[in-house]
């Protein structure tokens, strides 16, 4: 018995090292890591290695308690400032895109496979959500540095898109499985009664347990140490307490995050530090013990099938919903199509796969065998072309400062300040002559291994470490004086327009110089207006607005989010072409548009 014990606590640990090192790999190549636990998990599993593991309940028990862990970290590290930014298109993607998914993928399942109607939508349901690991991985990894709306429509999406996704699953799973043909109508019906039950039910318990969570940490005064255990056995409750009301445990662990990590909780700098390893290790033993629940040797009479149903997914299905929900918002056609890519499909997937499995389906281990496939060729072929295509689209945002070394401490006692240390790096503006704010000054300074005290240490010199307490809704208006300065890449360098524009001019110069287009009513804005007036009052850093010949480019914006410096470029930005660049000169020189005429307008202009 103790040989058996000391077997598997090897083999366990050694499977969560193999997949931990192999991130080093995901970071330095930008491959899909999930992609690399599955693939560890299937060759130690029957096909591999031969570790036998067979066991759905056990498996789909340990995938719902890894995601409801990964779901509260994702909604703990969510601003409400983001939220109202991107909150709409992401969450009609993630109610209303993934229904048209599921749908419009079931309907080509049918066709294409020999499953029912309602197993082709069953089968939908399951791959018709986005995975959040792959994608925050993905941006992250690669270094991608989109613009933030795109990113957080994406961020948002596949973190609160699995709760609609394992609801259908469920749903059509207890349909089949009473092995009752409901009529279309009495079928629609309970779908949208039972949506509507499930999700307000676990929307209500987990806003009330993400407000409980946050007091109870400020009441209770914990142990430091305790304190992040105790929010993550309160994250699983509020799971399991929205799942045995007939709520949706996993929309109400997201909520519940958000709430709490949004609020002014004791020690969030830990919490998030803590979580995000727990987060971490979730994903680790998800993937593996799905990888380990899959058998490859049962995949090669459905490959064809499956293949073909994952790529129809990827260039039909997934970018047809997103288009049709975007579509009111009105997002630049290049912003749409990387939304639509980044839709990978991952282990939420394959955990949902299992549902039919564990209600003893006919074709159970069929779809489950079929969804597998899809999430392969998801992350195989979506998962290492986000970043180039991100580029191509003109999505990458050029980077206005360098790398901040800043660590934030907590403070026993103060759920309102933190000590915030910063290493002063050569080029920071703290060094060229900008001040401290008189509410920020340093009370230590650590310079060549001594300490000295405010005011002993004079200017600041590059390589000290500065120690800082303030409160916690300053720490983002100091780190631009401690953030270097960054060289723009020279193919950066038309990125912000040919040259600088005062925002506070009056748009009627514009109208004046380039006949824009510009109504009355905006001829009496200045240029800053305009740019917000045609955003619905909010813009962000790198935004553009096309104006027909030129469009204006936000070059910088103030801690306020009041727009600072514009540029202004004579050539719109369009989705790059497929055209090699030399054939596109070509063209150009053939059409009258390479004889210099606007080189030297932008001279002139200048």
């Amino acid at each position: 018995m103790d040989q058996a014990i000391y077997l598997a606590t090897l083999v366990g640990t050694a499977l969560v090292l193999a997949a931990a090192f192999s991130s080093l790999i995901a970071f330095r190549f930008g491959a899909p890591l999930l992609l690399l636990f599955l693939a560890i998990g299937l060759a130690t599993g029957q096909d591999g290695l031969g570790i036998q593991f067979d066991n759905a309940p056990v498996a789909y028990f340990v995938g719902s308690l890894a995601l409801a862990v990964i779901l509260f970290d994702s909604g703990f590290g969510t601003p409400v400032n983001v939220l109202r930014q991107a909150g709409l298109p992401a969450l009609t993607l993630a109610t209303v895109g993934v229904a048209i998914t599921a749908v419009v993928f079931g309907v080509a399942a049918h066709y294409l496979t020999h499953f029912s109607w309602l197993e082709s939508f069953l089968l939908g349901a399951t791959v018709a959500s986005t995975d959040a690991a792959a994608v925050f991985f993905l941006l992250r990894a690669g270094n991608i540095n989109l613009r933030e709306r795109v990113r957080s429509t994406l961020e948002i999406e596949s973190g609160s898109n699995d709760p609609i996704a394992i609801f259908l699953t469920l749903t059509l799973v207890e349909i089949i499985a009473i092995g009752v043909n409901p009529e279309a109508q009495l079928l629609f019906t309970d779908l949208v009664v039972g949506f509507f039950v499930t999700m307000g039910l676990g929307a209500a318990v987990g806003m009330l347990g993400g407000f409980a969570i946050a007091r109870l940490v400020d009441w209770l005064n914990l142990d430091r140490g305790l304190t992040p255990i105790f929010v993550l056995t309160l994250s699983l409750l509020v799971f399991a307490a929205a799942g045995a009301i007939g709520g949706s445990g996993f929309l109400a662990v997201y909520l519940a995050g958000m709430v709490a990590g949004n609020s002014d909780i004791r020690g969030a700098a830990a919490l998030k530090r803590f979580q995000g390893g727990m987060s971490w290790l979730a994903q680790i033993i998800m993937f593996l013990v799905l990888g380990l629940f899959a058998t490859p040797s049962q995949f090669p009479g459905l490959l064809l099938g499956a293949i073909t149903l994952g790529l129809f997914l990827i260039f039909i299905a997934r970018p047809l919903a997103v288009w049709l929900c975007l579509k009111p918002f009105r997002l630049p056609s290049a912003e749409v199509a990387f939304i639509s890519w980044v839709g990978l499909r991952g282990a939420v997937s394959i955990l949902l796969a299992i549902t039919p499995l564990l209600a003893g389906l006919e074709h159970g281990r069929l779809i489950f065998n079929t969804a597998f496939i899809i999430v392969l060729v998801s992350l195989f072929v979506q998962g290492w072309t986000v970043g180039p295509l991100a580029r191509r689209l003109g999505l990458i945002v050029p980077h206005r400062a360098g790398p901040i070394e800043k660590v934030e401490l907590e403070l026993p006692g103060s759920a309102h300040h933190e000590l915030l240390s910063y290493r002063v790096v050569p080029g920071s503006p703290v060094l060229r002559g900008e001040r401290l704010p008189r509410w920020a000054r340093p009370s230590l300074v650590v310079r060549n291994g001594g300490s000295m005290k405010f005011p002993d240490f004079g200017k600041l010199m590059a390589g000290d470490r500065v120690y800082i307490f303030v409160h916690d809704r300053y720490p983002a208006l100091l780190d631009r004086l401690f953030t270097s300065r960054v060289d723009v890449d020279p193919e950066d360098a038309e990125f912000f327009g040919a040259f600088a524009v005062d925002p506070d001019r009056p748009a009627s110069d514009l109208e004046a110089a380039y006949e824009p287009g510009l109504t009355e009513a905006e001829q009496k804005m200045t240029i800053g207006e305009l740019f917000l007036s045609r955003f619905g009052g909010h813009v962000e850093y790198a935004d553009r607005l096309n104006l027909g010949p030129i469009e204006l480019i936000v070059r910088d914006m103030d801690e306020k989010g009041k727009i600072t410096a514009i540029g202004l470029s004579f050539e719109p930005t369009q989705p790059q072409p497929l055209v090699p660049e030399n054939l596109r000169e070509r063209l150009r020189a053939l059409f009258g548009r390479g004889d210099g005429t606007m080189s030297s307008r932008v001279s002139d202009e200048a």
